[in-house]
Parts: C-alpha cells; sequence; structure tokens
C-alpha cells in the first residue's frame, strides 16, 4: 500500500519520543484496581463462581501450558475451596508438564 504525504514541512512544535513517553507515564494513574467482592448468596450461585473460575484458570492454561505459576495459583485457589482432590490433580498435571 502507497501512503502519500501531504504535508512534508516540518511541525512548528517538535516533540520527541523521550517526552511522549514521559508524558504518557506522568498521566498513568497509580490506583490499584480490584475486583469487587462477589457475594455468594446460594448453593446454585456459587457452584456458577466455581465453574466460571474453573474455565478462567483452564483458558489460561491452555494459552501459557508452560507457565507453572498459573498451575500453582489453580491449585492453590482449589485448596481455598476445600476441594483437595481436584487441588491435587491440578498439581499432577502441573508435574507432567514438560
Amino acid at each position: 500500500r502507497n501512503v502519500q504525504v501531504k504535508d512534508r514541512a516540518p511541525a512548528p512544535i517538535q516533540i520527541t519520543a523521550e517526552q511522549i513517553l514521559r508524558e504518557s507515564r506522568d498521566r498513568q494513574i497509580d490506583v490499584d484496581v480490584k475486583a469487587p467482592r462477589q457475594q455468594i448468596t446460594d448453593a446454585e450461585e456459587l457452584k456458577v463462581f466455581r465453574m466460571r473460575k474453573r474455565k478462567e484458570f483452564e483458558d489460561s492454561i491452555r494459552m501459557q501450558r508452560q507457565h507453572i505459576g498459573t498451575w500453582i495459583k489453580y491449585a492453590r485457589w482449589e485448596e481455598s475451596q476445600l476441594e483437595f482432590e481436584r487441588a491435587r490433580s491440578i498439581y499432577e498435571r502441573a508435574v507432567g508438564v514438560e
């Protein structure tokens, strides 16, 4: 694709890449954004929440199979849900990753 430049004259104000980077860094907001805590009210909602989290972890593992940190987070999350058989299975799958 051939792009034609309409105005070849230099801009009246020249900006360096360093100035652009410095300005973007200054404009960044230093606020930690945290997901809101979800209130689980019944067993069905808990089941849906757990399935959604498991799908998120499995999708992440599918994209980055070699990243052991994702496996560990997933297994620890299962431990926090008192699902020790699932956690053990995840650890065993992680050991098998080459």
